[in-house]
């Protein structure tokens, strides 16, 4: 489907409109055609970000005061970084884009005004094959209301401009003018349960197992490090559970009553509880498989079970650590099914 407007829905999209919507838009539609059960959602397009930019351009450099920076140059980077973060987020929305996302706002949330949704950012060169620049920018969840949509898509484009993501496109030499800003937005899920899986051992690279890591609550909890996840080695095609390591999830978090995250401790009834149960640990494997053989390479998936059981997938990318690893052999299946567990998660969004 053409791109045409600032907004491109789930369903009209694929990583061929990854130009457009960046690469966490572009694979939400791909699972969203590929039948994957994907909360409904839109991107706002790059096109928007370019407009929004030009405006600010004509009174003073952006993209250019980047491209003139160093590498090194780490002062210099950080102060051009909170001008231009807060020339950013004071900055009104041109007319068009901010009168569509008001309508796209209304179609998702289907009279509902206060739905909560999560915004999160997009960038046109993170989640590729050989890159990765996934957790650069930055995700809001629980966001209700159309102005704070409009406030928190503001926040994503001005995250393009964060220390770490400018320090990393100087560092590997990234046009400025070749990067641009998608936002997604999508329904929350009230999750139960939530957390990440992979298709390939993140420790040996191994593609025979799956590893899934899980915690009670929203999976904010799981990617930015607060508790220590849930892990599970599952072996791909026969589906055995080689390794189950229960942790102690001390604290969950879970949604504001006024909108936002707030971390509270885990009811000690479900502290030392499994997160997922076994037939969900199978639904899971099951879905990730899916998805490795849709994308036709191993992945990477952020996943979440709501208060009804029902699995969603709230992101897939390509996973990047191993798969660099060019001139390395595939490492072959391990006897010991502990050599999977990963000892160190890195954060996403």
């Amino acid at each position: 489907m053409a791109a045409t407007g600032s907004i491109g829905w789930f369903a009209d999209l694929t990583l061929a409109d990854r130009p457009s919507v960046g690469g966490k838009g572009g694979s939400l539609g791909e699972l969203t055609r590929a039948g994957i059960a994907v909360p409904e959602g839109f991107v706002v397009r790059t096109a928007a970000f370019e407009e929004f930019i030009a405006v600010l351009e004509r009174e003073r450099p952006v993209r250019a005061a980047v491209a003139a920076l160093a590498a090194e140059d780490l002062d210099g980077i950080t102060a051009l970084s909170a001008q231009l973060s807060a020339r950013l987020q004071a900055a009104p929305l041109p007319a068009a884009p901010r009168a569509e996302l008001a309508a796209a706002h209304g179609r998702l949330c289907a009279g509902d005004a206060r739905a909560p949704l999560a915004v999160r950012s997009s960038a046109t060169t993170e989640d590729a094959a050989d890159a990765s620049f996934a957790g650069l920018q930055d995700t809001y969840l629980w966001v209700m209301g159309a102005g704070d949509v409009e406030r928190q898509v503001r926040a994503c484009w001005a995250s393009l401009y964060s220390v770490p993501s400018m320090a990393y496109r100087r560092r590997n030499g990234l046009p400025e003018n070749e990067v641009a800003m998608a936002v997604v937005v999508q329904k929350m899920v009230h999750a139960r349960s939530a957390g990440v899986m992979f298709t390939r051992s993140p420790t040996s690279g191994d593609r025979s197992v799956i590893v899934i890591e899980g915690a009670w609550g929203l999976g904010s909890a799981v990617v930015g490090g607060e508790v220590t996840p849930d892990r599970f080695v599952l072996g791909k095609l026969t589906g055995e559970i080689s390794v189950r390591e229960i942790r102690d999830k001390h604290v969950r978090h879970v949604p504001r009553p006024g909108g936002g995250v707030a971390e509270e401790a885990t009811p000690p009834p479900l502290r030392e509880m499994p997160c997922v149960s076994d037939e969900e640990l199978q639904q899971l494997r099951e879905v990730a498989r899916r998805i490795e053989k849709h994308y036709g390479r191993p992945q990477d998936i952020e996943w979440a079970i709501d208060g009804g059981g029902a699995l969603r997938i709230l992101q897939s990318r390509p996973e990047t650590v191993w798969s660099m690893k060019e001139a390395a052999p595939v490492a072959a299946a391990k006897d010991n099914p502990l050599h999977h567990v990963m000892s160190v998660f890195g954060g996403r969004h």
